[in-house]
């Protein structure tokens, strides 16, 4: 069984998913086998909130060049979860909006 800790890898930071977190929705990486159940239990497990939708898809890996070598970036898997209205924020998220 896996933990909660192996199914989500890290919370994606960027512009367009900082605009959301006033609207308690949060992007996250996980692991590419885990399913949105498991998604929602994890999340729920380690930052104690209450999940109300968890969307997923899966991101192809940019190619990228280095002089003539050429090749690509991995694959992965994202999630962008949505809270419910009565739950508490994410404190991750906090201070970089």
């Amino acid at each position: 069984m896996k933990s909660a800790y192996d199914v989500i890898k890290r919370p994606v930071i960027t512009e367009q998913s900082m605009e959301n977190v006033a609207n308690k929705i949060y992007v996250f990486e996980v692991a590419k086998d885990a399913n949105k159940v498991e998604i929602r239990k994890a999340i729920e497990e380690i930052f104690g909130v209450k999940v109300m939708k968890v969307n997923t898809m899966n991101v192809l890996g940019k190619e990228k060049r280095m002089g003539v070598h050429s090749g690509y970036r991995a694959n992965w898997k994202k999630a962008v979860v949505r809270l419910s209205d009565d739950s508490k924020t994410i404190e991750l998220f906090e201070g970089m909006v």
